[in-house]
């Protein structure tokens, strides 16, 4: 089984190229966040996909499969990324030891900028290119996975353990906020970012967009605005709404 959480388009991508290889089937782990249930079922393979937020999986994820249950699967997490992972691969080990799952590996896998909140994410053409290089890594991991072989660990370093120990839960607590969010008069009260909110955080309130309070700073909301009309604070003006291409 392949579970996927997605807030722009980039790990549900690599959920689908995985699956293409393994014939495993798929599990959007956000879905199942926003109906509130958790996972009970014995599976031998669990493949976790999910964006890297802060150099570690989402907490929302996290929190989801404590909350669960898989068996004694073999657990392969796969994390797309910007630049890098940070020494993510320990939480993972801890996360499956902690769950009885046997762990073989995270692999990392660098895929376009989405975190329109903070960084330059890159135009469609400039998207698909970074997509396009990152095949040969995500067809390499989902070969691995087939064979039921483990993946080469990377050296996190100091700086690594540092960005995943440290900075991780500074990061969430400093700036994982929606304060920040609002709708300009673009807005078409289509509710799209209401219903895209994994954590069902947004309300219409006279047909506009409101945020409860609660974000993981998916930036679902942003960037799958059909009329752009959402922004984060003034620095998201200059910045492409990113959702993948493909």
């Amino acid at each position: 089984m392949i579970f996927y959480f997605s807030g722009t388009g980039n790990s549900a991508w690599t959920a689908r190229q995985i699956a293409g290889v393994t014939g495993e089937e798929l599990c959007d782990i956000g879905s199942l966040i926003r109906e509130g249930s958790a996972w009970e079922d014995e599976t031998e393979t669990a493949v976790f996909v999910t964006p890297t937020y802060a150099w570690r999986i989402p907490h929302l994820v996290e929190d989801w499969i404590r909350r669960s249950s898989f068996g004694k699967a073999a657990a392969w997490f796969v994390m797309t990324c910007g630049d890098s992972v940070g020494s993510a691969g320990r939480f993972n080990r801890a996360l499956s030891d902690e769950k009885g799952m046997r762990y073989m590996g995270t692999g990392k896998l660098v895929m376009p900028e989405n975190y329109t909140a903070m960084f330059k994410t890159p135009d469609q053409e400039e998207a698909k290119e970074i997509i396009r290089k990152a095949q040969p890594a995500v067809t390499a991991f989902a070969d691995l996975i087939r064979r039921k072989q483990a993946f080469p660990e990377e050296k996190a370093g100091l700086y690594g353990t540092l960005q995943t120990k440290w900075i991780n839960p500074a990061f969430y607590k400093m700036f994982v906020k929606d304060k920040a969010f609002r709708a300009t008069d673009a807005c078409i009260s289509c509710g799209k970012c209401v219903q895209g909110c994994p954590l069902c955080n947004i309300r219409l309130e006279d047909g506009k967009p409101q945020w409860g309070g609660n974000c993981t700073h998916c930036m679902a909301c942003i960037n799958y605005c059909p009329m752009d009309a959402i922004e984060y604070g003034m620095a998201s003006r200059k910045r492409h709404h990113y959702t993948c291409p493909f």
